[in-house]
Parts: structure tokens; sequence; C-alpha cells
């Protein structure tokens, strides 16, 4: 509602599947590799991620990706197949580990750093990697990869005057949503507080221009 249509769909929402589409059994472990247990944790975490590991299972990505040098759909796409097709208990994800300066400039091998961060930075490397070559798309066609589809979504910021009711929309696309999970005693609860009406006024009031 009120946000223009795509010009291109990058990935056709009917082919993401979020349920696994075969039967997986529980994939190798991962060593710590130095104060990588941040990054094990957000791997692991994406790794049984159903629809993102479906699509990077089928290796679509690899046989498409054009993209020159660092790739994050094609470094999760390795880590991925490696990790739920070992035999063996654990492995060392030096895929992922290689290329953290890549993923973030100011992550350092060897240094503990914050997961969710990490996450952020990871996710939306993936996004990057996605858009590659599509630098004039339009923001609704931008919101169609699969991992925007996955993970994202778009914000609708009302403004409504309680004076002649006239109503201002803007949207901002995501990749997460920041909650204040301290207040709240429930996902749903922190939910409902992060999009509560607030009313405006004093020094935060708007002027409308009506």
């Amino acid at each position: 509602e009120g946000m223009a249509p795509p010009q291109r769909i990058l990935f056709p929402p009917e082919k993401i599947c979020m349920a696994w589409q075969q039967r997986q059994r529980p994939g190798a472990g991962l060593h710590n590799l130095g104060n990588t247990c941040f990054l094990n944790s957000v791997l692991q975490c994406l790794t049984y991620t159903p629809p993102l590991a479906n699509y990077l299972l089928s290796r679509e990505h690899g046989r498409s990706c054009r993209q020159q040098g660092f790739c994050m759909m094609c470094v999760m796409e390795a880590h991925v197949n490696k990790v739920l097709h070992s035999s063996a208990s654990a492995i060392q994800p030096w895929t992922v580990v290689n290329v953290l300066t890549r993923i973030g400039e100011h992550f350092q091998v060897g240094m503990q750093e914050d997961a969710h961060e990490f996450l952020r930075y990871t996710v939306d490397a993936m996004q990057r990697a996605r858009l590659s070559g599509s630098s004039d798309l339009d923001i609704s066609s931008q919101a169609t990869t699969i991992i925007h589809q996955i993970f994202g979504g778009s914000l609708r910021s009302r403004v409504t005057c309680l004076s002649c009711k006239a109503i201002s929309d803007t949207y901002e696309a995501f990749l997460d949503i920041p909650l204040d999970i301290k207040a709240a005693s429930s996902l749903n609860e922190a939910l409902e507080d992060f999009v509560k009406p607030e009313q405006l006024d004093g020094e935060n009031g708007y002027k409308c221009s009506k």
C-alpha cells in the first residue's frame, strides 16, 4: 500500500521454500579458531535458516555469479555446503574467517567481535552481492532479492495531523529491526512497543503544511 511496484523481480517469491526441501541431518560443528565464537554462532544460525540453506544447497548462485573477487553469497554457499555435506564432527570455518575484513573492514582476525554486528554485516554483504551489477535498480526492485525477501521488509512511518487529519507516509527498507527486549516479556510485546503510536508535541511537533 502506497509503495511503487518493483520494475524487476530479481528472485521469484514462489521459489522460496520456507521448510527444508530435503531431509537434512545435523551438519558439522565449527572449531573455534581463536576468538571466533561470535562468528561461529552466527554462521550456525544462518546455516540452519531453511529458505537460505535450500537456496545455497542448490548452488544456483554459484552457477550464475559473475562477480569479480569477493562475493559473500559465494562464500556462504561454499560454507553451508561444506558444513551440511561433511562427515566430520567439526570443521574449521576458514572460508569465512579468511574474508572477515571484506565483510566488515573493522573486523580483525583473532579479536572478539559483537555477534549481532557480524550478523548485520554478513546479511548486508549477501544483499550487496545479489545486487551486484544492478546499480540502477529502484528501491522496490532491490527488495526482491532472495536475501531481502528472507530477512528484510519495509518500514512505513506515518505522521497524521491531529488538526486536519492530513497523512504523510515515508518508507524505508530494512534487513533487521532493533527491538527493546529489556522492556518486554515476549517478542510480540517488543514488536507492539516498536510500532506503538507516539504523539509529537512541543519541540518534537511538526508544522503541518496544510
